[in-house]
């Protein structure tokens, strides 16, 4: 079975410069995603998608492949990761070049490890789903959230929760934002990576962080040097 690991990094980011490359805690960061899906050991190829020269020379340098160019089509604002993955499929068929499992990771996921790729791939196996990925539980019981109207006045989404103990209430969850690992057929027939025969890995909130602004940046990074200080003790 062939397996792709596809890391999609453009150049272009507004609210923290060169966002894909900087420094995290010694490497840039997205020589996390690079390494640990290398030490997976579970990839046929692990190559990164970029219009970067910077980026992939980077890319190159800690192991992984850049066989082609990102589009520009691909590389502004509006291209969906579903965009990218198609193109990087697509040029490789053009190439005579098949996969049968691919996984999307993020650039910026330094939270991603082989375990967690592992994981993952032997449920999406085992169990015949579309795709696997990360979600982390919501700290907060989404039944009793609040919307805050044109006067300054508060009221519930679900008024019906108010008194309801939060341990009655059903969980939630959202998606990690790390990696998708999904089998590659039905993903260019469906053209979704999320599909009705999905299911997820989920992993501790510890191990999450969303990174769009210099403080999650910092809290990343904080988060990061706490689990490894923790997993020495």
């Amino acid at each position: 079975m062939k397996t792709l690991a596809i890391i999609t990094a453009r150049g272009g980011s507004k609210r923290i410069p060169r966002k894909n490359i900087k420094d995290f805690l010694g490497m840039p960061i997205i020589a996390y995603s690079i390494n640990a899906a290398i030490k997976s050991n579970l990839f046929s190829e692990v190559m990164v998608s970029t219009d970067d020269e910077e980026i992939a020379e980077i890319a190159t340098k800690y192991g992984a492949k850049v066989p082609f160019v990102r589009s520009d089509q691909n590389s502004d604002d509006f291209a969906s990761t579903t965009d990218v993955l198609i193109e990087v499929l697509e040029k490789y068929q053009a190439q005579n070049t098949q996969f049968d499992l691919a996984c999307c990771l993020y650039p910026t996921a330094p939270f991603v490890t082989p375990d967690k790729l592992t994981k993952a791939y032997e449920r999406i196996v085992n169990k015949n789903f579309d795709s696997i990925f990360p979600v982390v539980h919501f700290s907060y019981p989404i039944q009793r959230a609040l919307k805050i109207n044109q006067n300054g006045l508060m009221a519930m989404f679900q008024p019906e929760n108010l008194t309801k103990r939060s341990q009655d209430l059903e969980p939630a969850y959202h998606d990690a934002g790390q990696f998708y690992f999904f089998k590659v057929a039905p993903f260019l027939e469906k053209k979704k990576l999320w599909t009705d025969n999905s299911s997820v890995l989920i992993v501790p909130e510890t191990e999450v962080q969303d990174i769009d602004t210099p403080q999650d940046w910092e809290l990343a990074e904080i988060k990061f040097q706490w689990l490894k200080q923790k997993s020495q003790s």
